[in-house]
């Protein structure tokens, strides 16, 4: 097998660096996130790849907080294209956990399946590399392999490293991961070593059989319970690496202008509001029931699989100390046969 000395792991970096835009995860200042490598400060950074997971998912790598779209011009009703702004620049994300890899793969079946391709998001995807860190020790928060995300073996992943102490195991596992371990050449060596065994979680969902149920629990009064607290600030949707709202916009000045998109969320009264005033979701609790069943039932019903990975950051971000384990675990439990 081959493996990578943590003594020449920011050598790497740096070599990995060098043809594509590298994003890892760093602590920096109050924040951490997945930040340019390039932008790295030695004494005020700190590297996080031993953390389980920084504050902001690397979702921003593929779908950015505000992107612009294109540039026109317009004369009269009749409007010209300039320049449309699709990004193939290389790109590689080094370090994302399986919870946040799991995430990319929902972006993928929302922007790149059921019959429409996101030329936008598309540009940027198929231009980057994805080297995913293996968990085998979940956190305080940690719930994925109760949504099914295996943290030992990270989908879509074109490289898994796996940590061993002293070096990381590294496993190339498509193309693009042939690529990067091509150009990582000799600091990549042949030698044996052993991964650790997968610790038990200690956050416990019971999500089986959730998504089925909560096909008839729209009206339930349950829901008034679980958002009495919520203050439908958004954090949770800004943090989590798999909620993708977003808004479309525009700025002109004169003839001129371009569209860009930015991130929205569904917490928010202003993303469900209609030009003639109405709100289909007015309310707290109507938009707290909304975010919940697109997590724990909708995105199942389309794509398969829960649009929730299980990383556990809405539950440290939330002012209110909301915590999905314990919704999914309360909707598992709910006696509905007693409710009108």
């Amino acid at each position: 097998m081959q493996i990578l000395s943590k003594s020449k792991l920011e050598e790497a970096l740096n070599q990995l660096g060098k043809n594509a835009e590298l994003f890892v995860p760093l602590a920096r200042g109050e924040e951490s996130g997945f930040y340019p490598w390039s932008s790295y400060q030695a004494g005020s950074d700190r590297l996080m790849l031993d953390a389980l997971n920084v504050l902001l998912p690397p979702k921003s790598v593929v779908f950015p907080q505000t992107e612009r779209m294109y540039s026109f011009t317009s004369t009269g009703p009749a409007v010209e294209i300039k320049e449309t702004f699709e990004s193939p620049q290389p790109r590689i994300i080094f370090g994302l956990r399986a919870c946040d890899a799991a995430a990319i793969a929902c972006f993928d079946d929302v922007f790149l399946t059921m019959g429409f391709i996101d030329s936008f998001y598309q540009a940027r995807r198929d231009n980057t590399t994805i080297v995913a860190h293996a968990c085998y020790e979940p956190g305080a928060n940690c719930f994925c392999e109760a949504m099914g995300v295996d943290p030992t073996e990270p989908v879509n992943a074109d490289v898994i490293i796996r940590d061993a102490g002293e070096v990381y195991i590294w496993e190339s596992k498509s193309s693009k991961g042939e690529k990067l371990t091509a150009a990582l050449g000799s600091l990549l060596e042949n030698k044996e070593a052993a991964a650790p065994g997968l610790k038990p979680f200690q956050q416990q969902a019971n999500y089986e059989g959730v998504a089925e149920k909560l096909k008839g629990m729209f009206e339930d009064p349950i829901w008034e319970q679980l958002a009495a607290t919520c203050q439908t600030c958004g954090i949770c949707t800004y943090v989590c690496p798999s909620c993708y709202c977003f808004d479309i916009q525009v700025k002109s000045w004169g003839e001129e202008g371009y569209r860009f998109r930015c991130y929205d969320s569904c917490m928010y009264s202003e993303y469900t509001q209609m030009a003639g005033g109405h709100n289909p979701r007015g309310n707290e609790r109507e938009r707290f029931r909304n975010r919940f069943l697109h997590k724990l039932q909708f995105f199942s019903e389309r794509y398969g699989k829960p649009l929730c990975t299980g990383c556990g950051r809405c539950i440290v971000a939330c002012p209110a100390g909301i915590n999905i384990v314990e919704i999914i675990n309360n909707i598992k439990e709910a006696d509905t046969s007693v409710r009108a």
